[in-house]
């Protein structure tokens, strides 16, 4: 069946009368399912031509499955190509679309920023990168990274180590300024151009351009040898050795020493990865990984959404971009990455040379985290495989619910929901919930006020899950049986509870209870999936028991005069400056 065979099946007249008066024009394309919902978001120079492309010629993977799903579709003109692809990723990062390409990278790497707006800028953590005007470097791919990379700044360059992001004024100078690792702005008058120096010094490292920072000192260096100030040279002669031993770890990879970022891909089945190689100034500083565990776009089309949805947001993007396979787009995407850089930025699919064997690399590095990701997921498959048979679940508990509630004498009452998808934490997806009819003391409401407001939508916002776990024993387990069948929910999905192990009771492990079964069910034999739900359990405990503290502060701050009308938080501080 073609396009226009569905469509003429499928589609009411109107329908089929916009799509035959499409403009010749740029834009966005939204493909819908009968139920409306986005199925796939494209941009086009001619969205004419485009649409009618679905209808002409072999189609692929992709285009297949769409074709036997659509049922409407809906357009948004824009004024040039490249608005229509700045829109186009957009809404497909607001709407995730189920046959697009998207990035998920649930971890949030670490940056360095480096906040130039202020007089005496510090370096600090950031998981975020934001358009705020300052600087960031990275990401870095662990923790341990960023801690090493600080550690080389603060004992090299003369930045201020305080982690405040305003200067607190202090009358004397810390330890720092004694050993001369600060140049104390807390304290004494510093020329802000002599402080702006020390940034740039550290802007050259973070960029990678550790070569040029040397050859920087040594001329500092040679000066104050020259001037006979022997102590400062001897304070930029052991910078100079710091900054030495840090480029011998450095990895050299080209000899041009220009900026690279070189993107590599594997596929196995319709499992993908992704994997970008910083290269800068000629030295490898890192990789970084993007696994996409099911996708049936075609490799051009991979690399294109990866490009539009990695360079949006990066802290950086070099003057040259090595791929395996050079996307549809790939004037529009150098066009709109030299708009992002403010240079010309080029993107490249080499076959020979240095920059071939860079591409190699990649490939190579892409293969292998790959392997690693298949692996790691049919161990993960296998696991719960064992917990859907040892607890004789009727679905595989791909997405695994669990609550928990806290409460402190019988006030400040809350519950939280952590949930597990394919075995991993997903925080995007947990929920707390502050209790507000049900007694404080009494955990049975506590927990049927928790289900009620989390189910009785039937999953209209958040799907519902495969297993739902209670943190307790039958008579929690009892309680949300109770609450399921009142939904109408009862039998949808599994349902469990477990109860911490009693030393009083000759408890030797924790218990999981099942409906309607009267004992336990036994894991002695199954330690990997009583851990397993451990973990989630104790997971629960952690998210709800941090929610509860941060009540507990926000109520132990608050005064009881604060209730009275006419007095506020700033009226209260007033009325304490004249207390006395």
């Amino acid at each position: 069946m073609t396009f226009y065979e569905f469509i003429n099946l499928n589609m009411h007249k109107q329908l089929k009368e916009r799509l035959a008066g499409l403009p010749s024009a740029p834009g966005v394309y939204l493909m819908k399912d009968p139920r409306g919902r986005i199925l796939y978001i494209g941009k086009a120079r001619n969205l004419k031509k485009r649409v009618a492309s679905y209808d002409a010629g072999p189609k692929d993977l992709k285009t297949s499955l769409l074709i036997g799903k659509i049922s409407g579709f809906d357009t948004i003109l824009t004024n040039t190509e490249k608005e229509a692809l700045i829109l186009e990723s957009n809404l497909i990062k607001r709407h995730r679309p189920r046959y697009n390409v998207i990035l998920k990278d649930d971890k949030r790497y670490p940056c360095l920023r480096l906040n130039i707006q202020t007089p005496y800028p510090n370096l600090t953590v950031a998981r975020k990168i934001q358009k705020d005007g300052a600087l960031y470097f990275g990401p870095f791919t662990s923790t341990a990274a960023v801690r090493e990379t600080l550690k080389v700044i603060h004992r090299t360059l003369k930045l201020r180590k305080c982690k405040s992001i305003k200067i607190k004024l202090r009358e004397r100078p810390c330890l720092n300024y004694q050993i001369g690792l600060c140049l104390a702005p807390c304290s004494r008058d510093i020329d802000p151009e002599e402080y702006a120096a020390v940034v740039n010094e550290v802007v050259l490292f973070l960029n990678g351009r550790t070569p040029e920072l040397i050859k920087r000192i040594k001329r500092q260096m040679a000066s104050a040898a020259a001037d006979q100030d022997f102590e400062r040279a001897a304070a930029h002669r052991d910078r100079l050795f710091a900054l030495e031993r840090t480029l011998e770890k450095q990895v050299a990879a080209t000899t041009d020493f220009r900026d690279r970022d070189v993107v590599g891909l594997a596929r196995h089945g319709k499992a993908a990865l992704m994997t970008v190689l910083f290269i800068r100034g000629g030295f490898l500083l890192g990789n970084r990984p993007f696994y996409l565990p099911e996708t049936v776009a075609s490799d051009a089309e991979m690399i294109s959404s990866f490009m539009k949805q990695y360079y949006e947001g990066a802290p950086f993007v070099p003057e040259e971009i090595l791929l395996p396979v050079l996307p549809e787009d790939q004037m529009l995407l150098e066009e709109w990455l030299s708009d992002l850089k403010g240079e010309k930025v080029r993107i490249m699919m080499p076959r020979r040379g240095e920059r071939a064997s860079l591409a190699r690399m990649a490939d190579q590095n892409a293969r292998k985290g790959l392997k690693e990701e298949l692996a790691a997921a049919m161990a993960e498959k296998e696991l719960l495989d064992q917990v859907q048979r040892r607890l004789s679940l009727q679905r595989h508990p791909e997405r695994i619910e669990c609550f928990d509630l806290s409460n402190i004498a019988g006030t400040e009452g809350v519950g939280g929901m952590v949930v597990f998808e394919r075995g991993h934490p997903a925080p995007s997806a947990y929920r707390k919930y502050r209790i507000k009819t049900a007694p404080g003391g009494d955990d049975y409401a506590m927990l049927g006020e928790v289900l009620t407001r989390r189910y009785k939508k039937g999953g209209a916002k958040d799907p519902l899950p495969d297993l739902l776990v209670v943190d307790g024993g039958k008579g929690q387990l009892n309680r949300a049986i109770a609450v399921l069948k009142t939904l109408g929910l009862y039998g949808l999905f599994d349902l469990i509870g477990i109860a911490k192990r009693d030393p009083e009771r000759g408890d030797t492990e924790d218990k999981v209870y099942k409906p309607g079964r009267k004992n336990p069910v036994g894991l002695k034999k199954n330690p990997e999936v009583l851990f397993f739900l451990q973990r989630i359990r104790d997971e629960a405990h952690r998210y709800v028991i941090t929610y509860h503290r941060k009540r507990r502060m926000k109520t132990y701050r608050r005064s009881i005069l604060e209730g009275i009308s006419g007095i506020g938080s700033l009226e209260l501080v007033e009325l304490g400056k004249h207390a006395f």
